[in-house]
């Protein structure tokens, strides 16, 4: 089991932070295909570059992380930057800011990876380069606590985004498979792959549940990620805007009274019930909770969001999850969910 604090898991002053460019206040999020911009594909020896912009990463993790890369024909490279530590994060905000920023100006780099993710990417929203970005649009690949980054770079930018393995977690036969699907040898209507469930047993893993919220169909904008960063982007400038969009939401280790208080902060919001549809991964870990009184997280799910009526499925395999599949930010998808199916309408690179 992957656990978000565990797994995943002071600034410097104003005229350090006044060395790195500011994030613009207030736009909208980019859902029009006009505006969208594609990073080029990945391919065989390719460079890519590791960051951590959250948690601190341990030496042995990023080896494994390069050595996975590696095996993939990738060329694996990072700074020194990423070993660094300030208090539970990898460096300070401004030092992981920059190194971020550096990946992107360097012309030597075709994608960034997140070496793991873990909190602090709220931290440096307004420190990175987006104005770079924009000019040297490349792959950025992560999950969990990099939602944050994933979908305020979109909106931003216009850039596709990938929710998807990050160094930790990528060393995985499904996983990668998939990242390659996406990012290397992707097609126009391509259809997200599930993983075989087959071998959890569903009575100890309730959470791992395939089941139909809402029947219909939805065409939409690919958003979302992890539930607790959706909602500590909520009242900021990177604020998902979530209207006829699919929002694409997984969490770990939440209790089911947690979940619902998300999901109910959403629904209170001005955007959420005029989502297209809705896509829940797997939410690892969270159907358990010390109140024996407790609803199930089925329970919860079912009861927050069949009353929307929008087209919505549960148990799709990304998330805090071995076999986690990777899906682009900012995309066109189709989502089914009589069939529970959800296929890529455009395609996420160039």
């Amino acid at each position: 089991m992957l656990h978000r604090r565990k797994f995943i898991g002071t600034a410097l002053g104003a005229t350090l932070a006044s060395m790195l460019p500011m994030a613009s206040k207030g736009q909208k999020m980019v859902t029009s295909s006009t505006n969208i911009i594609r990073p080029k594909r990945l391919k065989k020896g390719d460079t890519i570059g590791l960051v951590a912009p959250g948690y601190a990463i341990t030496e042995e993790i990023l080896e494994e992380a390069k050595t996975t890369l590696k095996s993939m024909g990738f060329v694996p490279y990072h700074t020194n930057r990423i070993l660094w530590r300030h208090g539970y994060f990898s460096n300070t905000d401004i030092e992981r800011a920059r190194d971020f920023n550096e990946l992107i100006l360097n012309p030597e780099i075709d994608g960034i990876l997140c070496a793991r993710g873990g909190y602090g990417c709220t931290r440096i929203m307004d420190l990175i380069d987006y104005k770079a970005i924009k000019q040297h649009p490349k792959a950025v690949i992560g999950f969990s606590d990099i939602t944050a980054l994933l979908n305020g770079i979109h909106q931003e930018t216009g850039l596709i985004t990938f929710h998807g393995p990050v160094g930790s977690t990528i060393n995985n036969a499904f996983s990668t498979d998939q990242f390659q699907r996406i990012l290397m040898h992707p097609s126009k209507n391509l259809m997200l792959k599930n993983a075989d469930i087959t071998t959890i047993p569903q009575n100890e893993n309730p959470e791992y549940e395939r089941y139909t919220i809402t029947a219909g169909s939805a065409k939409g904008v690919l958003v979302g990620g992890s539930l607790t960063l959706i909602n500590a982007l909520i009242g900021t400038p990177h604020e998902i805007d979530f209207t006829d969009t699919i929002v694409c939401i997984e969490d770990v280790e939440e209790a089911p009274y947690r979940i619902d208080r998300m999901l109910t902060q959403l629904i209170a919001g001005t955007t959420f019930s005029k989502a297209a549809g809705i896509v829940f991964g797997v939410c690892a870990g969270c159907n358990s909770s010390t109140n024996p009184n407790s609803f199930t997280l089925k329970e919860v799910i079912l009861d927050r969001i069949s009353p929307l009526k929008i087209p919505a499925i549960y148990g799709m395999s990304f998330g805090h999850i071995d076999q986690n599949f990777t899906f682009p930010i900012g995309i066109k998808a189709h989502l089914d969910a009589n069939q529970m199916s959800l296929q890529l309408v455009q395609n996420p690179v160039l």
